[in-house]
């Protein structure tokens, strides 16, 4: 990794959402069995675990992708979505989310140093909003993105992370961006973007070995951590 200066400050902070800065507890699961029940796919069936191992093995892609690879055609896709996004909101609104211990202070620390925090995730504007709702997060950063507001394509596509640096100008160039996440996807749109520093955290879907071998170039703890691992990688 090249050497961080002052003179190149990591100045952008682009953190994951579920899993990285929000702890829900397995609702993603929770909300699948619930869209997939609502097309026909039966609890316990070979389908459905089947169908529950693509999820879980390709958390922190955009939802939408995921269901089209499941479900086929763009109808049914677009049906399991919305009953997914549906069924999570419900969880959401039930308080079934909380933040990841030390995330609000992470994110308002790095702000007080100067720095621009950009909160990414893979579910639709709806339910990101629902979730910034519900931990009074709506202010907290300076920018939230969703796939669609990045052209459409999620992780493990880079798009969300550019579409940052474009939106913020916060720094000159992408290496300048730190990039935190709990999922292999996270790490592949991490190093795709051509950011800094790809740091796993422990706290949601990955281990170290899924997140070491798609590339993070560092692994936490958790979020607590990284504030400290910028200010290592500049000194």
């Amino acid at each position: 990794m090249k050497k961080l200066t002052s003179q190149n400050p990591l100045d952008l902070i682009v953190l994951d959402m579920a899993g990285t800065t929000v702890a829900d507890g397995g609702l993603v699961e929770q909300a699948f069995a619930a869209a997939a029940q609502r097309l026909g796919v039966e609890p316990g069936s070979a389908d459905h675990a089947g169908k529950l191992d693509y999820v879980r093995a390709t958390m922190g892609e955009s939802k939408i992708s995921v269901f089209r690879h499941l479900f086929g055609d763009e109808d049914r896709a677009q049906q399991a979505n919305t009953a997914f996004e549906e069924a999570y909101g419900e969880l959401v609104d039930s308080g079934l989310i909380a933040p990841v211990p030390g995330a609000r202070e992470v994110i308002e620390e790095l702000k007080a140093a100067g720095r621009t925090v950009v909160l990414t995730t893979g579910f639709a504007r709806v339910t990101q909003d629902a979730i910034l709702a519900a931990l009074g997060w709506q202010d907290l950063a300076d920018l939230t993105l969703c796939p669609a507001d990045a052209g459409g394509r999620g992780r493990p596509h880079p798009d969300m992370i550019l579409a940052a640096f474009l939106r913020t100008g916060a720094v000159d160039g992408v290496q300048q961006t730190v990039v935190a996440g709990d999922t292999s996807y996270d790490m592949l749109s991490g190093i795709r973007s051509g950011a800094g520093i790809v740091a796993g955290v422990l706290t949601g879907a990955h281990d170290k070995d899924q997140l070491t071998r798609n590339g993070a170039t560092h692994v936490l703890r958790s979020v607590a951590e990284l504030p400290d691992l910028v200010a290592r990688a500049e000194a």
